[in-house]
């Protein structure tokens, strides 16, 4: 990878965008960060806002492509990289079982575990994303009951993006703490990649927290 096809992830520690950069790391690939303190509102700004209008965190810039939104993050840079063997192959069997379950995260997982969050009354059923919160939870443990990762024996990044949201949502309650969420989200949290990018993220949210002074 030359220079100019590096990865630059716009990153702030603590947030969607660790997943990101566990991603990246798992890859094995270099990548330059682009920090932003959320806590001084850095994401809201014009220069940020002019790369991701919604001001959110992780966006990544490859080359001239802009890619936003977590979900196509993951399958953009697997993709990128298969060398890594985080993505099955267009002719293979799992491809379409694993987009399934990435999208599944985006238009499932995310807005069941955001209405519960936040308590806000769910859409009747029939005009929900997810249907209701507890069928969401039950069709995803089924699917993990089945292990080890979402896909059998292989590990892909679908199981990147589902075990650190699970191990942060069950840490807040928001996902209940059933056996094999926990020992799936012990199995990512146990991941050299998943380690070192905690304890930097632990670093550098004191360093921005210290900057505003908080």
């Amino acid at each position: 990878m030359t220079n100019t096809d590096r990865i630059t992830l716009y990153y702030s520690p603590q947030t969607r965008a660790t997943g990101t950069r566990v991603l990246l790391e798992e890859l094995g690939v270099p990548y330059d960060l682009h920090v932003l303190n959320m806590k001084a509102g850095e994401q809201r700004q014009p220069a940020y806002l002019a790369i991701n209008p919604l001001g959110k965190v992780p966006t990544i810039r490859h080359g001239e492509a802009v890619v936003t939104e977590q979900v196509a993050i993951f399958i953009y840079l697997a993709d990128l990289f298969p060398q890594a063997g985080l993505t099955p192959a267009l002719d293979d069997p799992r491809r379409g079982p694993y987009l399934r379950w990435i999208a599944y995260y985006g238009s499932s997982f995310e807005p069941a575990v955001m209405d519960r969050f936040m308590k806000r009354e769910p859409a009747p059923a029939m005009q929900s994303p997810y249907s209701d919160y507890d069928s969401m939870i039950g069709v995803l443990e089924s699917q993990l009951s089945k292990g080890p990762y979402l896909l059998g024996e292989h590990m892909t990044a679908a199981d990147i993006l589902y075990g650190v949201a699970l191990g942060w949502t069950m840490m807040f309650g928001i996902v209940p703490q059933k056996d094999v969420f926990v020992r799936y989200a012990e199995s990512i949290a146990s991941r050299p990649a998943f380690q070192r990018i905690t304890a930097a993220d632990v670093e550098m949210a004191a360093q921005h927290a210290a900057a505003c002074g908080g």
